[in-house]
């Protein structure tokens, strides 16, 4: 299983969750960020109850179309540091 981690940080006049190089829009606390990344975290790892159509772009800028079976969720996790 994949394993993903929510990072709180500081981010544009703020606090964010971070994934990756990813973060999410601005909260005006810390404790705010942290209540939406353990949404997230918990959103993560709900199944889906069908299969759906997924597109994504990687970072050459090429698209690609996969099917997500709605059963493969990861692990996911908020890290407070």
């Amino acid at each position: 299983m994949t394993r993903i981690t929510y990072h709180i940080v500081q981010h544009d006049g703020g606090w964010a969750y971070k994934l990756g190089d990813v973060f999410s829009e601005p909260f005006r606390t810390r404790q705010e960020a942290m209540d939406a990344a353990r949404r997230a975290a918990f959103e993560q790892g709900l199944p889906d109850a069908k299969s759906v159509s997924i597109s994504w772009e990687d970072e050459n800028g090429t698209w690609h179309d996969e099917v997500s079976k709605g059963d493969d969720r990861p692990d996911a996790e908020v890290d407070p540091s």
